[in-house]
């Protein structure tokens, strides 16, 4: 392909990122992204919830540096991943980069695995949510409601944000990520000042990491940096696609990998390393703030606990959105219904949203009819519905990216773009597909653990089937609308831009 022919098809795609598809306004920032990505992560509720459970399962105190491990893997991947971003600007994100660095049905089936595996993330979270607040509305005031109904309200709630302008969720993200935060920030400075054995670097030592169990590690450690992948989902609302999502997406990772690198470290010198493992497993979440309240107050616990329940709500709303917009983008290409593009006066994806959040009440009804009167009592919803749900879903996005690096590679192979170079075109995603591939591996030999089993169950084989078997059904479909629906097939994965044209891939 010559050189003009490449300047004139990335002319073309820069023509179509700049457009605002719909009247979808550009709102978004650097800034506004990234809080949007963050606010996925759960800051207060990885510490408190993700990493407490790492450390009772594991026993293992390398934690801390499998942040760090994770934080440089995700870094590779986003080299060619936010290079892409400069060229697809589509809602779909990881079904646009099948489709165009792959193939269609690859694209298809692509979108049907991420659809699968964000829902079972938001859903999942929301057994949590009603978990925590049914407890904290019991134990504080004396109310007693069914962690159903608190999850039903919430629901509504994101459901209002969900078809209200997005940058009104990045404002409210905003401000409760602001506070998790903060909160976060004085429990490390705490625990670094109380450091009842003293402050140690053997947290961050690779032999307290890559030891036998070095698995689960990783595997519980991936679902706090969920999320990150999601930049390129606003690609179609930002101001500036070509540079607020590289750099949204290039800040994510290393706020995300940082911060909890330093809070993980902090809790096992708060607690002392020799009582760790113990102290995790016999609190749980409730570590975190039991050390507020002995070492910086109760008023400071109680925050915490009310900020707990606000960083699973923020989880919530980004999750929400990210899911809206596949049903969007798929809508539009009528690979799905095409009443699913349906935009709200403020240019949010209505009717994704919607859909969204009907699949979450019908879920949390099943949970809770099949929850009455079980034996797990008040944990019910968070030893199935949380736990069940949101592992699935870390391990399918977890392929997602595997199966994304290696379209960045076919995708600027394909285009011959001179201003990308071999290590952001070819090295790059491919150390991070292979990376991402032996994560994910080490994440379904450990499945049992993190589903809580002690022994292979049914679950270890209906969930991992639940986001797998989606892709396959994508791309048995994809075949057959290439054949039934040429003009719709050559349309998959281009957005906006391929009801003006294709780029002839023969796919």
């Amino acid at each position: 392909m010559s050189t003009s022919t490449s300047a004139q098809r990335t002319a073309k795609e820069g023509a179509v990122a700049q457009a605002a598809p719909h009247g979808r306004q550009r709102r978004l920032g650097v800034a506004s992204v990234t809080l949007m990505i963050i606010a996925a992560s759960a800051p207060l509720t990885v510490l408190a919830g993700g990493v407490t459970t790492t450390f009772a399962v594991t026993g293992l105190l390398g934690v801390p540096l499998s942040y760090l491990v994770l934080g440089a893997i995700l870094a590779v991947f986003a080299v060619g991943y936010a290079a892409m971003s400069r060229h697809v600007t589509n809602a779909g994100a990881f079904y646009a980069y099948a489709a165009q660095g792959i193939s269609r049905p690859a694209g298809v089936g692509v979108s049907l695995v991420a659809l699968m595996a964000y829902n079972l993330m938001q859903v999942g979270i929301y057994g949590l949510f009603g978990f925590t607040v049914s407890s904290l509305l019991a134990e504080r005031f004396g109310i007693d409601i069914p962690w159903w109904a608190a999850v039903l309200v919430c629901i509504a709630v994101v459901a209002v944000l969900g078809v209200n302008r997005v940058d009104l969720s990045a404002k409210v993200l905003g401000i409760l990520v602001a506070l998790e935060f903060l909160v976060v920030i004085v429990y490390d400075v705490a625990a670094f000042a109380a450091a009842p054995e003293g402050i140690t670097a053997e947290p961050l030592s690779p032999s307290s990491l890559f030891v036998p169990g070095v698995g689960a590690v990783l595997s519980f450690g991936v679902a706090a940096f969920m999320g990150f992948e999601s930049a390129a989902i606003y690609g179609e609302e930002a101001k500036d696609p070509h540079r607020t999502i590289p750099r949204a997406t290039y800040t994510a990772v290393g706020i995300i990998a940082l911060f909890y690198a330093v809070s993980s470290w902090a809790m096992a010198v708060g607690v002392g390393p020799s009582q760790l493992a113990d102290q995790a497993g016999q609190q749980g979440p409730d570590l975190v703030f039991t050390f507020l309240g002995s070492h910086v107050g109760q008023i400071a616990a109680d925050i915490a606990q009310v900020l707990f329940i606000t960083s699973l709500f923020a989880a919530l709303v980004s999750f929400h959105n990210a899911v809206a917009r596949y049903f969007f983008s798929l809508g539009r290409e009528r690979v799905l219904p095409g009443w699913l593009e349906a935009t709200s006066h403020h240019g949010a994806p209505k009717a994704g949203s919607l859909v969204q959040t009907g699949i979450a009440v019908v879920v949390t009804v099943a949970f809770a009819i099949a929850g009455n009167g079980s034996d797990l009592g008040p944990l019910y919803p968070v030893l199935t519905m949380f736990t069940w749900l949101t592992n699935a879903g870390a391990m399918g996005l977890v392929l997602l990216m595997a199966i994304v690096s290696a379209a960045v590679i076919g995708f600027f192979r394909r285009r011959r773009i001179a201003s990308v170079g071999i290590w952001t075109s070819t090295v790059a995603p491919g150390l991070g597909a292979v990376a991402l591939a032996v994560v994910f591996g080490l994440i379904v030999a450990n499945f049992d653990v993190l589903l809580g089993l002690t022994e292979p169950s049914v679950l270890s084989w209906v969930l991992p089937a639940i986001v797998v078997l989606p892709g396959v059904i994508g791309i048995v479909w994809a075949l057959r609308l290439r054949g039934t629906h040429p003009a719709l097939y050559s349309r998959i994965g281009h957005g906006e831009e391929g009801k003006a044209h294709h780029l002839g891939d023969d796919d």
